[in-house]
């Protein structure tokens, strides 16, 4: 069974910043990639940033300069740091682990950006 789980969400004003945490346990192997993805209210889900276990990112260029991702392979976590947010960075993020072709979904968690 394999276990997504998601911290850090929180209200922040703009120009501040926040660290997110994902950690997926269960018998998978380091060897996926994770990432994180938001929603804001009316908008379709989209992507904010990857990593694979080798390390390779890919962001938003929304984001770009602003958020780093990175990933903790012994513990099959994934964080992602947040700084000069925006109220358009406003929505739920959600956490996403790949592994052996299938989707494992954390809840999500709110990140209220105010202005």
């Amino acid at each position: 069974q394999v276990q997504v789980v998601v911290s850090g969400g929180n209200l922040v004003q703009a120009g501040g910043s926040l660290r997110l945490s994902c950690a997926a346990s269960g018998s998978i192997s380091s060897t996926n990639v994770m990432g994180w993805y938001r929603q804001a209210p009316g908008k379709q889900r989209e992507l904010v940033a990857l990593i694979s276990s080798g390390g390779i990112t890919n962001y938003a260029d929304s984001v770009k300069g602003r958020f780093t991702i990175s990933r903790d392979n012994a513990k099959n976590t994934v964080y992602l740091q947040m700084h000069s947010l925006k109220p358009e960075d406003t929505g739920t993020y959600y956490c996403n682990l790949v592994w052996r072709m299938t989707d494992y979904w954390g809840q999500g968690t709110q990140v209220t950006v105010s202005s």
